[in-house]
């Protein structure tokens, strides 16, 4: 068996964790499938590039609210992917020859555990001193009956489409399924969405996710409240049987996308023959410092946490870096203040308490709600329905909760995340800043001074 002082399992964030703080480890690093994880491959990045396309193509439909007449001549579906994976493919072989030249051995082949500290890659046994789990998820894909029989995308596959279908069910009412609803809507294609919930993002403050709701049913076909029974095939397509209120109807479409969540891959790990344990949903357990219930092993990302977000695995591989550094002096990170957005039309970002989270933990709040029409900007841009709204603890004057609906609400929120993060008071944002007129920020200062 070969040796080492440290093996990284996941090449996504995993891979980001081989800085110079451990360049004088003996390394491996096991990736089965593409260096860049998730993120790079069937996530955010080409979503984002994608939803940057759609964003362009619905600024032109809805152009004439601002007494601009222009058409959309057709969307170039083949150029605008190849633009995106023309981009991203090259840079799997780039990375592992990278990191070949630093002197890092790279296992093309999955591994699994065999015994406490040793792996099994490829057929070869491997050992390590220490080992840290970033293995990443993998969508979930429900038990619907007849789902196993048919054609079906999840978000693994959805973005390498050869060309765009005619019409696409989404079943989900999540981030995955307002992104990629409103991308392949926005490219003229008859979306479909089938929410089991009464909203859509039902993981968001109640009023953002009834706005939100509202405004994606301009551009899909929304089914809520309503439950998938049955897929089956029909023609070059599928049939779909949805049930709502005890009535039953079949839905048809050229393509089918389950957008449903996902789970973490450590049931492909074998992590019990470890010592290593895992919660109720497959996530690893760690303490704050990102350290295992097995000696010698770290877990960080979609792998141990259920936050599936790639800003918060860069940060956990920081600590966990420099936690496997400097084994004396563990660093922690924060985890009660963790943003979001989501990049759909419109976007909506989040940071900390909703309302109705607040309410259900008898936290005492004031609230403050915000409209950009109450802005110059707001107005040029005839914006009548986003809105910020801010929760604050009434006592210590800090911004408990920050949510906000509409155009750039993804870069809007930041200067409210440094607040929660730096512990600065409502007072201090509200009076002691400057917010530039006539921009979209004096939104951010309305409501502050509303608080």
């Amino acid at each position: 068996m070969k040796g080492y002082d440290l093996v990284v399992i996941g090449a996504g964030s995993g891979n980001m964790l081989l800085g110079p703080e451990l360049a004088g480890l003996r390394t491996a690093i096991v990736e089965p499938d593409r260096f860049g994880g998730t993120c790079l491959n069937r996530g955010c990045i080409p979503s984002k590039m994608l939803v940057v396309a759609a964003d362009a193509a619905r600024a032109v439909t809805d152009a004439g609210r601002l007494g601009v007449r222009a058409s959309l001549e057709g969307v170039d579906w083949a150029a605008v992917r190849d633009r995106v994976f023309g981009r991203l493919d090259p840079l799997h072989d780039q990375a592992v020859a990278h990191r070949r030249r630093g002197g890092i051995d790279v296992y093309q082949d999955a591994a699994r555990f065999v015994g406490p500290g040793v792996l099994e890659v490829g057929g070869a046994k491997i050992t390590a001193d220490r080992i840290v789990v970033a293995a990443g998820s993998r969508p979930l894909v429900p038990s619907i009956p007849g789902l196993d029989t048919v054609a079906f995308h999840t978000s693994d596959t959805i973005m390498r489409l050869d060309e765009l279908p005619a019409s696409l069910i989404v079943i989900g009412g999540g981030f995955i399924a307002a992104e990629l609803g409103h991308v392949f809507s926005a490219f003229g294609v008859d979306v479909t969405v089938v929410q089991q919930g009464p909203r859509m993002l039902m993981a968001e403050d109640a009023q953002i996710s009834a706005r939100f709701t509202e405004l994606a049913a301009r551009h899909v076909t929304l089914r809520v409240d309503t439950a998938v029974t049955a897929v089956a095939s029909r023609g070059n397509g599928v049939a779909v049987t949805v049930e709502r209120a005890g009535e039953v109807e079949v839905l048809a479409s050229a393509a089918l996308l389950v957008a449903t969540g996902r789970r973490p891959n450590t049931d492909l790990l074998d992590v019990a023959a470890a010592g290593l344990e895992v919660d109720e949903h497959g996530h690893l357990i760690t303490d704050d410092s990102y350290v295992t219930s097995a000696p010698g092993v770290w877990a960080f990302g979609d792998a141990a946490n259920h936050f599936q977000l790639k800003h918060m695995a860069n940060a956990e591989g920081r600590v966990v870096a420099h936690n496997i550094a400097h084994p004396d002096a563990p660093r922690r990170l924060r985890r009660d203040v963790v943003p979001r957005a989501v990049f759909a039309d419109p976007q909506v970002a989040a940071v900390g308490l909703t309302e109705e989270s607040a309410r259900d933990r008898g936290i005492e709040y004031v609230v403050a709600v915000r409209d950009y029409a109450d802005t110059a900007y707001g107005w040029a841009l005839e914006d009548t329905t986003s809105f910020v709204k801010l929760l604050a603890d009434p006592r210590a004057r800090t911004v408990l909760g920050a949510h906000i609906i509409g155009p750039q609400a993804s870069t809007l929120i930041q200067p409210l995340i440094q607040a929660m993060m730096l512990g600065q008071t409502v007072d201090q944002l509200a009076h002691d800043v400057l917010y530039i007129h006539p921009a979209i920020t004096e939104v951010l200062e309305q409501a502050l001074l509303a608080l």
